[in-house]
């Protein structure tokens, strides 16, 4: 009859210990990847919001704040309130004719228990209509 071999009893566990090892690596990769989708997704929302606004603010019967009062309704309605802290809008040029800026700052916050946010600074123009 044959022998069944049987494994030393020096590899008990290590299976547990190969897991936890690879994890250590593995959560701050993951971590790391679904910051960056946040960081853009927030980045993107801004951005819209902010070029949203400064349309608003650019028609032939509002102005600046109501173009900051539409990009703050754009943030709160798809992100949070937080976001929407600091709005700002100016009148300028804009290609060369008169125009409207609407620009967003905002701190995406880490994910992780540690690490600085991320500052995000965004901006939105749009030509000014002129009466006929």
């Amino acid at each position: 009859m044959a022998e069944t071999a049987t494994p030393p009893h020096g590899d008990r566990g290590s299976a547990v210990v190969d897991f936890v090892l690879a994890l250590v690596v593995l959560i701050p990769l993951v971590l790391g990847i679904v910051q960056v989708g946040l960081v853009l997704h927030v980045r993107n929302t801004l951005t819209s919001a902010a070029s949203e606004g400064a349309r608003h603010a650019a028609t032939l019967d509002r102005g600046p704040g109501d173009g900051v009062a539409r990009t703050r309704a754009e943030i709160e309605g798809a992100l949070t309130g937080r976001f929407a802290r600091d709005v700002t809008a100016s009148t300028g040029s804009v290609g060369g004719a008169p125009g409207v800026v609407v620009t967003v700052r905002a701190v995406v916050p880490p994910l992780g228990l540690w690490g600085p946010g991320v500052a995000l600074t965004v901006s939105g123009s749009a030509v000014e209509e002129v009466a006929p």
